[in-house]
């Protein structure tokens, strides 16, 4: 799929993530960290930086679910959700960003055009 095609369906996302979109759902997803590596992709579909951070994430994507729980977040939309995160993990806000969570802690996180399938898979490495 190119780029344009896929900035025109930016608001699908690839069948292995998860949406997350309110509170209760990030309380999950740093308790499920304490289990296996969790990642938060916080994406601005009004950003065309974004989309492209998006598109090379779903295109180069080869991490299993057992590998990896990757949580997808509108952080147009659920802005809220977003500024918890920053609160909460103590990483300074960027869109896009990626953030990995391992133990209920960040241990990583890229923004713009850091944002690689290769960098996450790196850190996972890296916090084993």
């Amino acid at each position: 799929m190119s780029l344009l095609n896929h900035l025109r369906q930016s608001e699908e996302i690839h069948p292995d993530w998860q949406v997350l979109s309110d509170l209760p759902g990030l309380s999950d997803a740093l308790a499920l960290s304490f289990e296996r590596p969790v990642a938060l992709f916080k994406h601005s579909t009004r950003c065309g930086i974004s989309a492209h951070a998006k598109y090379r994430l779903e295109n180069d994507w080869s991490f299993t679910a057992d590998e990896l729980v990757f949580f997808y977040l509108d952080l147009i939309t659920f802005r809220p959700v977003s500024n918890h995160i920053a609160e909460t993990l103590g990483v300074v806000h960027q869109s896009p960003q990626v953030i990995l969570l391992k133990d209920g802690k960040a241990v990583y996180d890229a923004s713009h055009h850091r944002i690689q399938v290769a960098g996450l898979r790196e850190a996972m490495e890296a916090t084993r």
